[in-house]
């Protein structure tokens, strides 16, 4: 690695660790290392809850609870009544996450934690009806779970995709697994949509934002 390499993983390291984790975050990962499953790092955590209190969230949707990390961080930039409803395969996963979300001081009533595919579960749920979308599950649904945050969301609405550089793998061209493949394509979908507004954020392994554009009266 030459100097410059090393000096910008340096800055990315950096900024990973601006805000450092609290004891009910570093609760939370503990339980998430216990269970197995990823938790995001504190430079998506962070940029979760700032992207949560820009959007002045009050419906959020999470695909892929975990062990509550990146819930526990979207509620915290959310606004005071908000309700997270959280999507996940494991119920061991959301119990996990119930725990953390209790440590933080929020109620049962401000989460709707469901057992169930996102494939199954976000086709049933209301169109136009959220603020915020995270999709953090399987990358191989990457696509599909786009497509239908975009018809859940209000206009104005904020879709979040976590790791969408796939593990630094999606800047490289001759690499053509699965997730890749399909981060490439949920990137390009949403860059091609004239009705929403991209970034790629850099913190993590990638955080691919869209908001879209409010409809013209």
């Amino acid at each position: 690695m030459n100097t410059a390499q090393t000096s910008k993983r340096a800055t990315w390291a950096y900024a990973e660790q601006h805000r450092g984790d609290d004891p009910v975050l570093a609760a939370a990962r503990r339980r998430a290392e216990e269970l197995g499953v990823p938790a995001v790092g504190g430079g998506v955590s962070a940029a979760l809850t700032m992207l949560a209190a820009s959007a002045g969230a009050r419906t959020l949707v999470e695909v892929g609870t975990g062990a509550g990390v990146s819930g526990l961080s979207l509620l915290r930039g959310a606004g005071a009544d908000a309700v997270l409803t959280s999507i996940d395969v494991d119920a061991d996963r959301l119990h996990a996450a119930r725990a953390a979300f209790r440590d933080g001081g929020f109620p049962a009533g401000r989460t709707r934690l469901i057992t169930g595919r996102a494939e199954e579960v976000l086709p049933r749920m209301s169109p136009g009806g959220y603020d915020l979308v995270l999709l953090d599950g399987d990358p191989l649904d990457v696509v599909d779970n786009s497509v239908d945050a975009l018809r859940m969301l209000r206009p104005g609405g904020m879709l979040i995709v976590n790791d969408a550089l796939a593990d630094d793998t999606v800047p490289r061209p001759a690499v053509r697994d699965g997730a890749t493949v399909q981060m490439r394509r949920a990137e390009r979908m949403l860059l091609e949509d004239e009705q929403l507004s991209t970034a790629m954020l850099g913190s993590g392994t990638g955080l691919l934002v869209a908001v879209t554009r409010p409809r013209r009266r």
